[in-house]
């Protein structure tokens, strides 16, 4: 999930109606448009929308978080990758702000496995064996480079964000995720509880697990368990790390660090299931209460 961010304290959301979720289809996408007072949610349609994404990734990583951006992406401060080109990008954009461009105040960058087979492979895939869940790619979606901007964490960003991410799974009907769950820093040590946490009690079964790629290999299991401390275990886990095992998140084996991301990276998979069952009940409401939206 690619999850470079600094949010403040995140809770799975509890989707509720659809009331305003409105019929805006791209030429390359499912319907996804969610209006809150001044915030719309969508994916990009123009290169005028990623860009605008890339340079809130920016401001985020590379200003508040400290990525080592380089080449083309630091001149134009844009974070650029090859995935970009073929990647769906939801947006959460301000629309009270004025300016040629619009003002994206919340990215996910969305990769599906029958797109990844045909193109460059899955952005985790540069960190973590993904070869025991393959057989399963073509049902699988890849979440990346999640970001909100700070002014706005406030304002239940990341919640509409997610709305639009279990629309998009619904529509496409994938039954898993995957993707880069990150801790800050790159000191594996500072991190030692809540990654010997996961390796304990979140691993994913031995069959279906990822493992850390041999030359990027780090261990989780860093503390003896009967040293394991509860408190540090909650003040190291990341907001959305959290967030995600509230809803089943499994991690694989070992760690990465990520030097030019400022980041210690998790491989995490999460059923779809546990994110859309809420939601398909609202999703699957009489048409009459659609048709209102």
């Amino acid at each position: 999930m690619d999850t470079r961010f600094g949010f403040p304290r995140w809770r799975p959301p509890a989707f509720g109606p659809l009331s305003t979720l409105a019929a805006v289809r791209s030429a390359s996408g499912p319907a996804i448009r969610h209006v809150s007072d001044d915030l719309e949610l969508r994916l990009a349609v123009t290169r005028a929308d990623i860009r605008a994404a890339q340079a809130l990734r920016f401001r985020v990583f590379h200003n508040e978080m400290g990525a080592a951006m380089r080449g083309r992406g630091l001149w134009l401060r844009r974070d650029i990758d090859r995935f970009d080109r073929y990647c769906d990008h939801l947006l959460v954009i301000d629309r009270s702000a004025q300016g040629r461009s619009p003002k994206v105040v919340g990215t996910y960058r969305l990769l599906r496995g029958d797109v990844a087979r045909m193109r460059r492979g899955f952005y985790t895939a540069a960190e973590f064996d993904l070869g025991p869940l393959m057989g399963k790619a073509r049902s699988m979606l890849e979440l990346g480079r999640s970001c909100v901007d700070p002014a706005y964490r406030s304002r239940g960003v990341m919640q509409i964000l997610w709305k639009g991410i279990a629309d998009y799974l619904l529509h496409y009907d994938l039954k898993l995720m995957l993707g880069c769950a990150s801790f800050p820093g790159t000191n594996p040590d500072a991190v030692a509880h809540a990654l010997t946490f996961l390796h304990d009690r979140h691993l994913m079964p031995a069959g279906e697990r990822p493992r850390a790629l041999p030359h990027r290999y780090v261990e989780m299991n860093r503390v003896p368990l009967d040293q394991l401390d509860p408190d540090r275990v909650r003040r190291e886990m990341p907001p959305l790390v959290k967030g995600y095992l509230r809803l089943g998140g499994r991690v694989g084996e070992g760690a990465v660090i990520d030097k030019a991301f400022n980041t210690i990276d998790v491989c995490l998979v999460l059923p779809v299931e546990a994110v859309t069952q809420r939601y398909v009940k609202h999703y699957t409401r009489d048409s009459s209460d659609q048709a209102a939206a």
